[in-house]
């Protein structure tokens, strides 16, 4: 007993460590947001300086800055991301349903694809992704670079393989039973998902919904590859970026700014974290 009580202490502090660890990047970005640009040099881990009016000058000064143009790259980051995390929901919720009822070798084939896609680096594929893109909008017409239904399309694709894997997990533990007392009563395939399965995906479809999004708000590779860093159409960790190009010595703005941009992700998960944990272990439990 003795033993198992030295080991949990240890564990403790352990995690402990880990935990400040993890959370001083963070400390140190929202502490020195209460700061000067000259008491950030002179002091940036302690106290000193710090005042809830220089605060408000540093949020104000980012908000209304014209390089960085903050509620346009905010308004393009939310667009983005809320068709993104929909069309995931609703085309993920069908494929794996789909994959997951058709006991074939086509269906395995292709739910495998889905696996095996998730261990593909994207730095791999992302040149390949440029020229194809490309290619494809010159071919229908359309400008899949620099424009919203490019990029969104490009998120459904690199996110839908995590849905499809999490939502397929879930749906074999729902009774077949169910499906077949809609379809005896005359309801058609269609009307079965959209009555009968979507409703009960709702736990795990909040928890793929949640980490798309926070992956989504949070991404800067593709959006700088696909938008551009001097396009128009600027997420806002692309903005935060050239923001950050701009003013190399002003710290003050340059951590607002970074706090600006992270400050929506955080209140989502502080508030829905126990519907991250409650859907992950549903869909480990089914």
């Amino acid at each position: 007993m003795e033993m198992k009580g030295h080991k949990k202490a240890i564990l403790t502090v352990l995690g402990i460590i880990v935990a400040l660890y993890t959370l001083f990047p963070f400390y140190l970005v929202v502490m020195n947001t209460f700061k000067s640009a000259n008491n950030i040099v002179s002091d940036p881990v302690g106290f000193g300086g710090i005042s809830f009016s220089q605060l408000g000058k540093n949020f104000s000064s980012v908000v209304h800055n014209s390089n960085f143009n903050f509620w346009y790259a905010f308004g393009t980051s939310v667009v983005i991301t809320i068709i993104a995390l929909v069309l995931l929901a609703l085309f993920g919720g069908m494929a794996a349903w789909v994959v997951c009822r058709n006991k074939t070798k086509w269906s395995s084939a292709i739910y495998m694809t889905f696996i095996a896609s998730m261990i593909i680096p994207f730095q791999v594929v992302m040149l390949p992704l440029i020229s194809t893109f490309r290619d494809v909008g010159n071919f229908v017409g359309l400008s899949m670079l620099q424009s919203i239904p490019g990029i969104v399309f490009a998120y459904c694709g690199f996110g839908g393989a995590m849905t499809v894997f999490i939502l397929t997990g879930f749906i074999k533990g729902i009774p077949y039973e169910l499906e077949e007392a809609a379809s005896i009563d005359g309801c058609s395939p269609e009307g079965t998902f959209f009555r009968i399965i979507f409703p009960l995906l709702t736990p795990v479809i909040t928890t793929v919904t949640i980490l798309n999004g926070m992956w989504i708000w949070n991404d800067y590779l593709l959006p700088s590859l696909m938008l551009g860093q001097n396009g128009k159409i600027k997420t806002l960790p692309v903005a935060v970026q050239a923001f950050v190009g701009s003013y190399v010595k002003q710290w003050d703005l340059i951590l607002t700014a970074a706090l600006l941009a992270i400050i929506p992700m955080v209140i989502i998960f502080l508030v829905a974290q126990k519907q991250i944990m409650n859907g992950m272990v549903e869909g480990a439990i089914k």
